[in-house]
């Protein structure tokens, strides 16, 4: 399905019936990424899954797109479908999205997963990197996406799951350019947002990997001592939804039934 905003077209998947769950994807990649889960979730549920801005079949607006307008985006989808409340899961950079929209629009928020995401803002370090990256990519990007792609898994992931990483590595591959640095221009705009986090008056859950170079999960749990965020630790690395699939699958079931 399709929605005409702002002179582009957002691609999107709306599938099940009873309680709306969105589902956000996370950089590099698009609404594919949780074509094995959806069977189970939409069972018993409306499903949106949509393609961000400058990801999947979704346009771009510019050369920045901030979490916050990409959570403009999904608000849209929403009020489209007359979907004035939901659970909210989102992967990575769908993590800040939903952060952003938690910020935007509270009372849209029933509850809200982070996957491999944090409420943190990017450090100097971090920022140096997205700002490296987005030099290299006008130069060199298929290079580029493969390196920060392989950079996602544990090396034991790349091999036991060869066949789920190559198809997700030419899903990434298929990100313009544009998409590309407007998302890491936005990434690196974003603020803390752990106070909204917190406050969200539904379920709060992070799901880390352990083995996620990217999100640290040792920090991640002793952030979040004295609130009522439930914290899951996976064993992988940062795509719980390849490595750890079948427990995911039985996590996000639970979080939007429980």
């Amino acid at each position: 399905m399709t929605l005409d905003y702002k002179n582009i077209k957002i691609n999107y998947e709306k599938k099940g019936k009873g309680p709306a769950v969105v589902l956000l994807h996370g950089f590099l990649e698009n609404l594919n990424m949780w074509d094995t889960i959806l069977p189970v979730l939409s069972k018993n549920h409306l499903i949106i899954n949509i393609d961000l801005l400058g990801h999947g079949k979704t346009g771009s607006l510019g050369y920045i797109h901030t979490m916050e307008d990409m959570a403009e985006a999904v608000i849209a989808v929403l009020d489209h479908h007359e979907i004035n409340t939901a659970y909210f899961a989102g992967h990575s950079m769908g993590g800040y999205v939903a952060l952003a929209l938690a910020e935007k629009d509270p009372h849209r928020i029933n509850s809200l997963c982070l996957i491999n995401s944090t409420f943190e803002a990017d450090d100097t370090e971090r920022k140096k990197i997205r700002k490296r990256a987005i030099k290299m990519a006008h130069t060199n990007y298929e290079s580029l996406v493969s390196l920060s792609f392989s950079n996602l898994f544990v090396i034991e992931s790349k091999l036991k799951f060869k066949k789920e990483y190559n198809t997700a590595l030419k899903q990434a591959l298929k990100t313009t350019v544009q998409g590309y640095i407007a998302a890491q221009e936005g990434m690196t705009l974003r603020p803390n947002r752990f106070e909204i986090f917190k406050n969200i008056k539904g379920k709060t859950l992070v799901v880390t990997g352990k083995k996620d170079t990217l999100i640290n999960s040792i920090k991640i749990k002793k952030q979040i001592e004295k609130t009522f965020i439930i914290h899951k630790e996976l064993p992988g690395g940062h795509m719980s939804h390849i490595e750890s699939f079948s427990e995911l699958t039985y996590i996000l079931k639970r979080f939007i039934e429980k």
